[in-house]
């Protein structure tokens, strides 16, 4: 009959030690096996985008135009601002300050960008310097794609264009805005204006890395 050997049999000492390790094995097992953490879920494109935009609000920021096409030729050069000045859960105000020649500003413009039921809406405040509302404003679009987390684009709705053919701005009527924007603190961040038609392009672009005091209120905004 074979003896058991001495070096592989377990003692009561060896039995007493392994005990302990192999629960402690067998807890650690129980604690890796555990679900993850869940992800918190992603937010749809155009809600991003709002966010992206509200994550400026308060700051001013320098910027230019990029675009050079002779229809924009007294804008060339002159200095820009634009200012995330009102935020709340439904809507973003941006004025859109230009700089004149003889050294006065330009503060007749403001962009809105509000939530509707089925995604953003962009329209264009514009105002004469006693306040009153210029006879072509608060036209624009909706958007009608989801868009990207940094770009949303906005084809004139059908009340802008009746506006813009009842001001013989029949041109206008095809018109597509598009708004880039980064979140606070992205490196190299940009925010850009675009208007495109066909035959026409104005975009302007700010540096979203460097705020600049906040400028006056628009035009009746005061």
């Amino acid at each position: 009959m074979n003896k058991p050997n001495p070096i592989l049999a377990p003692t009561s000492h060896t039995r007493a030690t392994l005990l302990p390790l192999l629960f402690a094995a067998t807890l650690a097992g129980c604690v890796g096996a555990a679900s993850p953490a869940p992800t918190p879920p992603t937010l749809a494109p155009q809600e991003a985008f709002f966010e992206a935009l509200a994550s400026h609000c308060g700051k001013a920021y320098e910027g230019a135009m990029v675009s050079d096409q002779a229809a924009d030729a007294d804008m060339r050069g002159r200095p820009m601002v634009m200012h995330v000045r009102e935020c709340s859960d439904t809507r973003i105000a941006v004025p859109f300050h230009v700089g004149n020649a003889d050294g006065s500003w330009d503060r007749s413009r403001t962009w809105l960008v509000t939530r509707t039921d089925t995604g953003l809406r962009l329209k264009h405040d514009h105002r004469h310097e006693d306040g009153t509302a210029d006879a072509v404003t608060f036209y624009g679009g909706d958007t009608a794609a989801p868009g990207t987390a940094q770009a949303q684009e906005f084809p004139v709705d059908g009340e802008s264009i009746a506006m813009f053919r009842a001001n013989d701005l029949t041109a206008s009527v095809t018109n597509v805005w598009r708004v880039e924007v980064d979140p606070a603190g992205t490196a190299d961040g940009r925010y850009a204006y675009q208007l495109q038609r066909e035959g026409r392009l104005f975009r302007v672009e700010f540096d979203l890395t460097r705020p600049v005091p906040a400028p006056p209120a628009p035009w009746g905004h005061e």
